[in-house]
């Protein structure tokens, strides 16, 4: 289980050595921080060493960046798009490195870190169009002779804060609409993906430099916290997007709130899937599987919640823990792998805590529920059949347990109407 560190070539195709600087300022690599170690999550062996930006880094980039707020939003939208355009052929001709690094540093199996990539090189697609449709209204006026004209104006720089799981596409979600709008971008990657950032970052800092347009436009920290808390206090920034936990979520907006700031908020999740029973079972187990325990649970687009049709329950069931038992668990960048370690071994200790709740509440394993011996961050897929009044069901716990729920159709029917009624009371 797990892997060694010693096929790491294709790290110096994407500019990354065995010391690295954690900051992209004004055009230049800079920070005066603390030295992090990047960890393999298959083996917690070292990766790489980062320097960490500090504060006063950060204020010199964010001076840095107000200034080239001024001459980026004055460049036409087209023109724009065009810069966006080169970057997402700069992502698309590194997408197998960059792809093997995420996989590497986050821990997702390769072909889900080579997608993950594509996501911002298809952002960037998406965005160049959207380059050209910018468009305003014409409006009459009750003024003889005078008409309005409707133009949209950018905020000036956006902040983006991204999580563990998905440490490139969730800022090509946000940057590439930003920069094609006139925005400059500010990033800060998350503090255990810091070769993640500083390789993504090291793409558009090109494209930059060899268009003649500063820098600054394109502001990145690999930091903890105290960057993240800086960000969302930060009056020069209106617009912050985080992505990560409810509770550092809620902060971040509560922060961004008290100064009139705007706020974009990607959260937790605790998703579910209803089976009914007409569906095609075998369908339904292969969405399942890979809903449940793709990013080994690690998203918050994962699968929690399961509730299967009385008539249906037992073999959905059997096929389901069929398939469970056939995944194979190992080196993400193994073909063949189809989930990879935890992120973290805190990830680990969660996991552990959260298989004790869940029998404490009358939980029943019928599959998975064990951490696996070795040197990385690898459980069980866990399949757990539960009562839906059980608290932790409710909780999202970040890892490949899933819990099943029997239903009939008149819970289903009850459930809907609830779900009716909430959106009635708010629409109404």
């Amino acid at each position: 289980m797990g892997s060694d560190n010693t096929n790491l070539e294709f790290l110096k195709e994407i500019g990354l050595g065995s010391s690295n600087i954690g900051s992209y300022i004004n055009g230049q690599w800079k920070a005066t921080g603390s030295s992090v170690t990047s960890v393999n999550p298959s083996n917690n062996q070292s990766i790489a060493q980062v320097t960490e930006a500090t504060l006063q880094d950060y204020e010199e980039g964010l001076q840095a960046c107000s200034e080239a707020a001024k001459t980026w939003m004055t460049i036409p939208a087209p023109k724009r798009g065009e810069i966006v355009r080169q970057i997402g052929e700069a992502l698309r001709a590194k997408l197998d490195p960059l792809g093997r690094l995420v996989s590497l540093e986050m821990g997702k199996i390769l072909p889900e870190g080579i997608g993950e990539v594509q996501e911002i090189i298809d952002m960037c697609d998406y965005c160049v169009g959207l380059s050209r449709q910018l468009n305003g209204s014409i409006i009459p006026s009750e003024r003889p002779d005078h008409m309005m004209f409707e133009v949209w104006n950018p905020l000036g720089i956006v902040g983006v804060i991204t999580a563990f799981n998905f440490p490139c596409a969730v800022l090509g979600w946000n940057a590439c609409i930003a920069l094609v709008c006139g925005n400059c971008v500010v990033w800060k990657g998350a503090p255990t993906t810091p070769l993640i950032t500083i390789a993504v970052t090291k793409l558009v800092a090109e494209v930059l430099e060899r268009n003649k347009l500063p820098g600054a436009i394109f502001t990145s920290f690999c930091g903890g916290a105290d960057i993240g808390q800086a960000i969302a206090k930060d009056t020069r920034i209106p617009l912050v997007s985080f992505t990560g936990s409810s509770k550092v979520g809620l902060m971040v907006q509560q922060t961004v709130n008290e100064r009139f700031g705007k706020c974009l908020l990607e959260l937790s999740g605790n998703n579910a899937i209803i089976v009914m029973d007409d569906a095609d079972i075998k369908l339904a187990v292969r969405s399942i599987l890979f809903a449940a325990v793709g990013t080994a649970g690690q998203r918050c687009t994962t699968c929690r919640r399961l509730f299967l049709h009385e008539s249906i329950y037992a073999d959905v069931l059997d096929q389901l823990i069929g398939v469970y038992k056939q995944v194979k668990i190992g080196n993400p960048l193994e073909k063949g792998t189809l989930v990879g370690p935890l992120h973290t071994p805190t990830s680990v200790e969660n996991f552990q805590k959260g298989i004790s709740v869940i029998k404490s509440q009358g939980g029943k394993i019928l599959t998975g529920g064990s951490v696996l011996e070795s040197a990385g961050n690898f459980v069980q897929p866990t399949i757990v059949e539960i009562s839906p009044d059980a608290p932790v069901v409710k909780e999202e716990l970040f890892g490949p347990v899933l819990y099943v729920m029997k239903f009939q159709v008149a819970y289903i029917l009850y459930l809907l109407s609830l779900d009716y009624l909430f959106w009635s009371l708010i629409y109404d």
